[in-house]
This record gives structure tokens, sequence and C-alpha cells, in this order.
């Protein structure tokens, strides 16, 4: 039964309708945040605040695709972020990933993803081979000296006890030597250092 004190007053306002304008405003904010589709990541020219993003995207799906695959070091080493060759790829990777899984894709685009990533795992084991990054070791890609370079330096097998703190030390250092070129192309251009802005040089400065 229904109690007195439930039933609203006749001068008390209605209720407002579920699709009123409010309603549409978050729904525009809303579409505002929906993911952007999937775009190639030159790391050449990421910003430093780019390359912090990519950097811990590209980890955690290397991650997780060694877990589900249950690929060996040879084939994705755990010092993989010290090689630029294995960057690479591994990006790349990710991103034909990205796009065949995307919901807009063709149903099909999975099984073509698979056939290219066993092409793609014979290119790593290629390259892991040839850089000699070990499981509990890496040491640089070696590299050969063309007719009139310096020659190359000898390189060494270095340990690496902990390889999630390298990975971190390696973005940090990334992404400050990225940030130090950002800084001093726009010094170079006079651009105030706490707004960014870049004055006309008929505009006196604020």
């Amino acid at each position: 039964m229904v109690e007195v004190d439930d039933v609203p007053d006749a001068d008390e306002p209605e209720p407002a309708p579920l699709h009123d304008d409010a309603d549409e405003e978050v729904t525009d904010a809303e579409e505002e945040l929906l993911a952007e589709p999937p775009h190639p990541v030159n790391w050449n020219l990421l910003t430093a605040e780019e390359a912090a993003g990519e950097w811990v995207e590209l980890d955690k799906w290397v991650t997780w695709l060694r877990h589900t695959y249950g690929l060996p070091a040879s084939v994705i080493p755990p010092f993989w972020h010290r090689h630029p060759e294995l960057l690479w790829e591994l990006s790349a990777l990710h991103l034909h990933w990205l796009c065949a899984y995307d919901p807009e894709e063709n149903g099909s685009a999975p099984n073509g993803w698979h056939r290219d990533f066993a092409d793609a795992r014979q290119r790593l084991r290629d390259w892991v081979a040839a850089c000699g990054t070990r499981l509990d070791r890496d040491r640089p890609t070696r590299q050969t000296a063309w007719p009139g370079e310096a020659p190359t330096e000898t390189i060494e097998d270095t340990v690496i006890p902990d390889r999630a703190a390298d990975f971190r030390a390696l973005v940090k250092a990334d992404v400050a030597r990225r940030q130090a070129a950002e800084d001093a192309f726009y010094a170079s251009l006079g651009a105030d250092p706490t707004t960014g802005e870049v004055h006309d040089d008929d505009e006196p400065a604020q």
C-alpha cells in the first residue's frame, strides 16, 4: 500500500526526463574521451611526454605477449628495451595487433595478425642472436665500422640483476634526453621559459 507521505504534492516539480540537455552534454564529453584509432609510432619523433606513455604501453603489451604465447628469451629477451632493432620490431607488432583487434576491423584480421606474428618471431630470433642479449645479461648491439669511420669499441656483457629497475632507468634517461632537446629547441626560438610561448620580434614580451 502506498503511504500518503510518498505521494508528491501537486506543486512539487516533476522529475527531469531521462534524456534532457544535461545528458546530452555528458554524452558529448564522453565522446571526446574515446580512444584514438591506432596510429604508427615513430620513435625518432616522439616528444618526451609521448615517449613516456609509449614506453609504458609497449612494455605492458610485450609482457602480456610473452606470457600468453609462452615465448622464450630467444624470441623476446628481458632487455629488449636496450636494443633499437627489437624496440622497432616489437612496436610494429604491437601496432599490428591493435589494428587487427580493433572493433571496426574485419573479423579475419586476427588470423592475419597471427600469420604475420609467425614471421615476426623468426625475425626476432635473428635480432636476438645478432645482438647477443641473454636472459640475465646484456651488451650493446655490435656495430660494423665502414671504411673511413672510427673503429668500434670493444663491448662486454653486463649482468643486470633487476630487469624492471633497468627498464625504468632507461625510460627515465630517454625521456630526460628528449625533454632536454625540446627545451634547447624552444630556447633557440626565444620562447618564454615559463609559458613556452614564442613572441614575434615586433612584439615586446609581456
